[in-house]
């Protein structure tokens, strides 16, 4: 079987208590999934395929992380980040100044200079995906200044921050990002259809250009450009939703918990994109609830806590209990100052 999708926590739960006591029974069962939590709690036997080769199996008493994804992606889990780009920073390409909405966000002001990948952490209600909607105009603004290379803008729709070259890749792609009933192509082209346009006239040739290149550089796993969007898997249409923002090419590059609910293969191939475009001079924001890809993947991290920047950690100082420490509030010394 393969786990069904929007299980509440409780509803897994349940599931896999019915699972287990099958297998009890005598039952032999077969689990699909790609959600590592439950490949350690299921399974006595695991076997990986990879591009559709059977890679190996292990069993449960060798089971551990960084085996089990080298054999899904073909390398180490230290080489998943691969965050060498070396490249000098170029100028502040993203500033914000003291943007806050009056309510959810709290004065807040952040850089992201060109070529950088910058991770902005904090606990789920912090406020983080709130300040990025401020950025791409979804949300309105009630106070403080955005400047792109050097100059202040005013953005009022995502219109006007994609005509500035910024894309926005929402934390939800299902019910935020894509057109499940669209194709493809028409997924991917969604952002560019006004610059492409000729007399309101959709050029398809340039269309289909665009939609082929995207396939192709972010190795999107579809038969064709015309396949319906709602029918990939989950790490095909989040590789959908990153290459409609690639074909704008954005200066400014805004990722919502990019690689949520995707397996380690795909994580690693968006990875990839992230690093080569760093390479290519975008500024890339980076929101994301996993710490590993957070310390893996940022050059510098800002931290949000109740709706504001809480604080900004340096590349030596990015780390798990670093990222926490801010993200809750709470230190060593607070822990000894409450002990009686």
């Amino acid at each position: 079987m393969s786990r069904p999708p929007a299980l509440s926590s409780r509803e897994t739960q349940r599931l896999f208590e019915l699972i287990l006591r099958l297998r009890d029974e005598g039952m032999a069962i077969i689990y699909i999934s790609h959600r590592m939590a439950e490949v350690y709690e299921l399974s006595d036997r695991v076997s990986v395929l990879r591009d559709g080769q059977y890679v190996g199996s292990l069993t449960r008493d060798r089971l551990n992380a960084s085996e089990l994804v080298r054999m899904m992606v073909g390398r180490p889990l230290s080489d998943l980040f691969n965050k060498e780009r070396d490249i000098p920073l170029g100028k502040p390409r993203l500033r914000v100044q003291d943007l806050t909405d009056g309510s959810k966000v709290k004065p807040s002001s952040l850089v992201v200079h060109a070529g950088e990948i910058v991770g902005l952490a904090g606990l789920v209600g912090a406020g983080r995906s709130e300040l990025a909607q401020l950025v791409f105009g979804v949300r309105k603004a009630s106070g403080g200044v955005i400047e792109v290379d050097g100059e202040p803008v005013v953005i009022h729709s995502p219109r006007e921050a994609i005509d500035l070259g910024i894309g926005f890749l929402t934390e939800n792609r299902k019910e935020q990002g894509l057109f499940l009933e669209l194709a493809a192509q028409e997924n991917i082209t969604m952002a560019t259809l006004e610059r492409d346009a000729s007399w309101g006239m959709l050029n398809r040739k340039k269309a289909q250009t665009i939609s082929d290149d995207a396939i192709s550089l972010l190795n999107i796993r579809v038969p064709h450009s015309q396949v319906r969007a709602g029918g990939l898997s989950g790490g095909n249409q989040q590789k959908l939703l990153i290459s409609r923002w690639v074909a704008i090419g954005p200066r400014i590059l805004i990722l919502d918990e990019p690689t949520r609910g995707v397996d380690v293969g795909a994580k690693s191939e968006i990875y990839r994109i992230m690093n080569q475009m760093a390479r290519q001079g975008v500024a890339i924001l980076m929101i994301s609830s996993e710490l590993p890809e957070v310390v893996g993947m940022s050059d510098r991290v800002y931290v949000m806590r109740e709706g504001a920047i809480v604080g900004e950690l340096q590349a030596d100082e990015i780390g798990q209990e670093s990222i926490m420490t801010l993200a809750t509030g709470v230190n060593d010394s607070h822990l000894k100052a409450e002990q009686p």
